[in-house]
């Protein structure tokens, strides 16, 4: 009960790694000490259940997997309102997995935009890995076909002005997530003081708004980019 209360989380594999039965779970659960909250999901029934409970069974179900987009958005406090999914992101290679709850929508990355940016943060003793603010961002304009360019762009106003990320930091994860022509002119509208600190694009073009068009210039003037920032 000392190894369920300390983890937070435990799942069968993880007492027959110390070679107790599977067992053992079944039966605290039948006799009421312990609760389940998902299929070989158990903790304890006066545990603190958090918000984030979903993502600390997630982590401990599919502990490669990395929160990621709308998911992240809310860890890191852009965003108020809470996805019916839990995002994950996932290699291109790995399997789906299969969990029914709770629901979970997948996004593919390969390296090195998979591993970059990826902190690990303890939820209900769990260690959740999960994007950067600075790396989640620049998921976000890379995603902006599933999510919405609205939320990338919010996403990049709240990390400016929260101070949970730095322009370079944007920058570098843009470059790796190769969106680094998309997101500039955003972060030179929006930090006007610093355009300097930002590589420059060829005069008198920004980004195509079109995920088809990723990487590439369309012409454009720094008014369209301020009217759909709302300034």
């Amino acid at each position: 009960m000392q190894y369920v209360r300390r983890k937070g989380i435990v799942r069968p594999r993880d007492l027959e790694a110390l070679g107790i039965p599977r067992e053992y779970l079944l039966r605290l659960h039948r006799q009421g000490k312990l609760s389940r909250s998902g299929r070989g999901i158990y903790t304890l029934p006066d545990a603190a259940v958090t918000e984030r409970h979903s993502y600390a069974e997630v982590a401990k179900r599919v502990p490669e997997a990395v929160l990621c987009l709308l998911s992240a958005l809310v860890f890191h406090e852009f965003t108020t309102q809470s996805p019916a999914s839990v995002w994950i992101a996932l290699g291109k290679g790995a399997r789906k997995p299969a969990i029914l709850s709770p629901s979970l929508r997948v996004v593919r990355l390969t390296e090195p935009s998979l591993s970059e940016g990826v902190e690990v943060h303890t939820v209900e003793g769990v260690p959740v890995r999960i994007y950067s603010a600075a790396k989640t961002v620049a998921d976000c304009f890379k995603f902006r076909n599933k999510i919405g360019l609205d939320v990338a762009i919010e996403a990049l106003k709240d990390s400016l002005r929260q101070k949970k990320a730095t322009i370079n930091d944007i920058y570098r994860y843009a470059k790796i997530c190769r969106v680094s022509n998309v997101i500039r002119p955003y972060m030179e509208a929006l930090c006007p003081a610093n355009r300097r600190r930002i590589p420059r694009l060829p005069s008198g073009r920004v980004c195509s708004l079109s995920p088809r068009a990723e990487g590439k210039t369309t012409s454009g003037s720094r008014a369209d980019i301020l009217s759909v920032l709302g300034g």
